[in-house]
């Protein structure tokens, strides 16, 4: 079974980011597992090259850095070529109504004259992703089911016509993780595209930066630490957080604080530590060029082995060679 995940460059790594995925991604996987940075999903929506050659390269290294195997590790654009060619072969085989179903679509692109055209494609790109590698098993959350349901229907349908060439994958919804929310908006998720937030709190943030963040988080007047989600959202968030930290469950965390400075405190703390490993591997990485590229290139390469026959196969029986 192979199971392949994806990050997107879209801003700095924030904290939901590693211990809802990340983090399990390193402890949970497989041999057979594949992870990627999907630079080419953030181009959809307007983009400078230099951030998003550094978000990239940044990417890269927290997943190494968290325990992700290089054999197991690439960057999506490193297989341009092959997804190009991929991906025109499936927008052959998908419908303009399939593409414009897409929820996200729907969302944030149908009808403005000035979305861009790849916010409509990119599912079929994201199915070239699993198809090309074989995947047959997609950890998504709810947002992302019908993307991976889109490549289980071009796979099936491409073999129809075609021939047997690809698995048709399915989506696996990954057991429950901390639900993070940023620190100043318990009503909406920490995002990494939300840069201005004072209530998100990055992966490479230094220490301090992360307890001032945690002490002017929002909380509410009732002065009561508990784990009440619907009544106290702040206060649970920060529950959440620590219990993830330190391996409790939030009702068990609640009762190691009276008040509400010292919950944000042991908060900011469990983060800080939990955080210390990743934030110094990561670091030392991006301080060596040449062996964060020597990684990338050996995992560009075992990749594209495994990308070849799959692609030469979809060649053939379309009778493009």
């Amino acid at each position: 079974m192979t199971r392949l995940s994806g990050i997107t460059p879209s801003g700095h790594v924030q904290l939901g980011n590693y211990l809802g995925a990340v983090r399990r991604w390193a402890a949970e996987r497989e041999p057979a597992d594949l992870f990627f940075v999907s630079d080419l999903h953030a181009m959809t929506t307007p983009n400078r090259p230099q951030r998003l050659r550094a978000l990239t390269r940044e990417q890269f290294a927290v997943l190494l850095a968290a325990g992700i195997d290089p054999d197991s590790l690439f960057v999506q654009s490193d297989l341009a070529g092959e997804l190009g060619a991929l991906n025109w072969i499936l927008e052959c085989t998908c419908s303009f109504g399939e593409a414009a179903r897409m929820v996200q679509f729907k969302e944030r692109g149908a009808g403005q004259d000035g979305s861009r055209v790849g916010l409509l494609t990119y599912p079929v790109l994201m199915a070239a992703d699993i198809l090309l590698q074989g995947a047959d098993r997609v950890p998504v959350g709810s947002d992302q089911g019908q993307h991976v349901e889109l490549a289980r229907t071009l796979a099936r349908r491409f073999n129809s016509r075609y021939g047997q060439v690809f698995a048709a994958p399915e989506a696996v919804v990954p057991r429950t993780a901390a639900r993070v929310r940023d620190l100043a908006d318990p009503g909406r998720k920490m995002e990494k595209s939300s840069p201005q937030s004072p209530g998100v709190v990055f992966v490479l943030d230094e220490p301090d930066v992360i307890r001032r963040k945690f002490r002017r988080a929002v909380t509410d007047g009732l002065d009561r630490v508990r784990f009440a989600p619907d009544e106290q959202p702040g206060v649970a968030n920060l529950l959440e957080i620590l219990a993830a930290c330190t391996g409790t469950s939030p009702y068990t965390a609640a009762g190691s604080a009276s008040a509400y400075a010292e919950l944000k405190e042991a908060a900011a703390e469990a983060v800080i530590e939990e955080l210390r490993p990743l934030r110094e591997r990561t670091l030392e990485l991006l301080d060596d060029p040449a062996e964060l590229e020597r990684v990338r290139a050996h995992g560009a390469k075992r990749a594209t082995e495994r990308a070849h026959p799959r692609l030469q196969a979809a060649f053939h029986v379309t009778g493009l060679r």
